[in-house]
């Protein structure tokens, strides 16, 4: 196993005023323009999933929603009469798969540079952690691809950027658990960090509360996953 060295869907039953609750939260620890947006995150951790020949069959991925979204969600979950917590967090498992399906799953694998067709998730779970609601699923690729010789590449955003994804870190750095690869060890692992254009800053930190960016947003804040095989 190589580790690289070096933030909820939000279901139908979820809306964005229960984001809203969240993010008011948030907004007590922030400055006001930095709490403009985004109005919640999720801390991510990938695993590229390979077999004995080095072929890369998709990406397993933890997400950890944040704290305030996270116990607005529970709180509402128990407040379910005769619904467990567990029968709760399997049904919103559900709903944020499906969610996340007409969405490509906030992901985008290159390998090369060519984007790779995803797969449906079939493999998910959502549990309680630490406080967290933590989201975990199994993105296969559509086909599998040999890693010797390549480079693949992937971002994870909400393309309206109302929701903050990065990869998990401690002061500021991810932790080794961040990006992990199996199964090819001349493979380099890195993550690179965002660096969007200060106008497209300010375009979200001037959005309201309920408001959310143009699609595509998402995509000039995200972190890259880079595994290098060449």
């Amino acid at each position: 196993m190589k580790q690289c060295s070096h933030q909820v869907i939000e279901s139908s039953r979820y809306t964005a005023k229960r984001w809203a609750l969240a993010a008011g939260a948030i907004s007590l620890m922030l400055s006001p323009l930095a709490a403009a947006h985004p109005h919640g995150w999720i801390d991510f951790s990938i695993r590229v999933m390979t077999n004995d020949e080095g072929v890369v069959r998709g990406l397993h991925q933890i997400w950890r929603m944040d704290p305030f979204y996270s116990l607005v969600v529970f709180e509402e979950l128990t407040q379910v009469d005769g619904v467990s917590l567990d029968e709760g967090l399997d049904q919103l498992g559900l709903e944020i798969r499906n969610n996340l399906a007409s969405q490509h799953y906030f992901t985008e694998i290159r390998r090369d540079g060519e984007p790779l067709a995803l797969g449906e998730v079939s493999e998910y779970t959502a549990m309680e952690k630490g406080g967290r609601l933590i989201f975990t699923f199994i993105l296969p690729l559509e086909t599998p691809q040999p890693l010797a010789g390549h480079s693949l590449d992937y971002q994870i955003f909400d393309p309206t950027y109302y929701i903050e994804m990065v990869h998990e870190a401690e002061n500021n750095q991810p932790t080794d658990n961040a990006l992990v690869l199996h199964g090819e060890p001349a493979c380099a692992l890195s993550i690179l960090g965002a660096d969007p254009d200060p106008e497209l800053v300010m375009q979200a930190a001037l959005l309201d509360v309920d408001e959310e960016g143009e699609p595509g947003l998402g995509r000039h804040f995200a972190e890259t996953g880079h595994i290098d095989c060449r």
